[in-house]
């Protein structure tokens, strides 16, 4: 059995645009029918959801038969707690990982160590479901290669790194946060007034010069494609708990209405 190649991180590298959907919902059942939408990616998130260790495992489990890649976002990633949680989300299977709130270069470096295996790194060898428990003969020597590390610039300090942060060697992204992002900047629950929106396009810009890939969450279309236009290279368009809240809410006001 060979070690899966990631395509997800291949996508980036070609610069080719990569629709995702954030899932929130912390359940197998609504990942199995997301992923039948025919998303790029599907962001498993551990920061803001209900989710843990096994209720990621068995979103990844029901993922793994549809082409949607799937992205799992840790709470934190900082220090030597955010480094063993970070090994408990590699051991798991995931390949490609987004870290919230970076705000400097070298909590980008000391991430990307987190991640590889030594001497690269400082991650932890052992049996686990990444490598099929040893099935994938090669796996400890491959794996490095094929992990892609996205790192989150969502505060005033990492906008004043980001050239830096961006810059870090193993750093295969840079997402915005517009939410956190907004508030760090003074206009909490504002993330379309036109400072933040000025600043998201420059940060765009500057990630997309220094090689690297962007990427942004909104669920406005045409914010959406406007990020898309201006180099954003991964762009979730929605959020499976904003769907459903705005289809029930809008089912029964107009039972109500009427």
């Amino acid at each position: 059995m060979q070690t899966p190649v990631n395509p997800f991180k291949q996508a980036l590298q070609l610069r080719r645009a990569q629709i995702g959907l954030w899932l929130g919902l912390a359940d197998p059942y609504c990942a199995e029918l997301c992923a039948g939408a025919g998303f790029d990616w599907l962001l498993i998130d551990g920061e803001h959801s209900p989710n843990d260790l096994r209720s990621i495992l068995a979103q990844l489990q029901a993922l793994a038969p549809y082409p949607s890649h799937p992205i799992a976002r840790v709470p934190f990633g900082h220090g030597e707690a955010g480094a063993a949680l970070i090994k408990q989300y590699l051991d798991l299977g995931v390949q490609t990982l987004l870290v919230p709130m970076v705000d400097t270069p070298q909590q980008a470096a000391a991430l990307v160590r987190a991640t590889r295996y030594p001497p690269e790194g400082l991650r932890g060898t052992g049996g686990a479901r990444a490598s099929r428990w040893g099935r994938y003969p090669d796996y400890v020597r491959e794996a490095n290669a094929q992990v892609c590390l996205l790192v989150q610039a969502e505060t005033r300090a990492a906008l004043d790194q980001l050239d830096a942060i961006a810059a870090t060697p193993g750093v295969d992204g840079v997402f915005i946060g517009p939410a956190d992002l907004s508030a760090s900047l003074g206009f909490p629950g504002q993330s379309g007034h036109p400072e933040v929106q000025a600043a998201i396009e420059d940060a765009i810009a500057r990630i997309v010069g220094a090689g690297k890939a962007a990427g942004i969450l909104t669920a406005d279309e045409a914010l959406a494609r406007r990020y898309l236009q201006l180099g954003a290279t991964f762009v979730a368009v929605g959020l499976d708990t904003q769907l459903l809240a705005k289809a029930t809410s809008a089912l029964v006001a107009r039972f109500r209405a009427a």
